[in-house]
């Protein structure tokens, strides 16, 4: 079932870091959609919770060096 989340982000110092985090989540298995704004220090995921939890997107994002609260 595909459901949709919102993230605040820590450690975004530009937009690259936006993209950094949208490249990281896209290649995830289970994620269907994705955009991370760095004006508002969040991302917003549309995800199949059948191929991946909450916790493993928040894995992803601090593997990719940033803070979810």
């Amino acid at each position: 079932m595909l459901k949709k989340s919102v993230f605040n982000i820590v450690g975004m110092h530009c937009n690259a870091c936006s993209l950094n985090i949208d490249w990281e989540l896209e290649e995830t298995k289970g994620v269907k959609e994705v955009r991370t704004s760095y004006a508002k220090q969040e991302t917003n995921i549309t995800f199949d919770d059948e191929l991946i939890s909450l916790e493993k997107v928040v894995e992803v994002i601090k593997k990719a060096g940033y803070d979810v609260i």
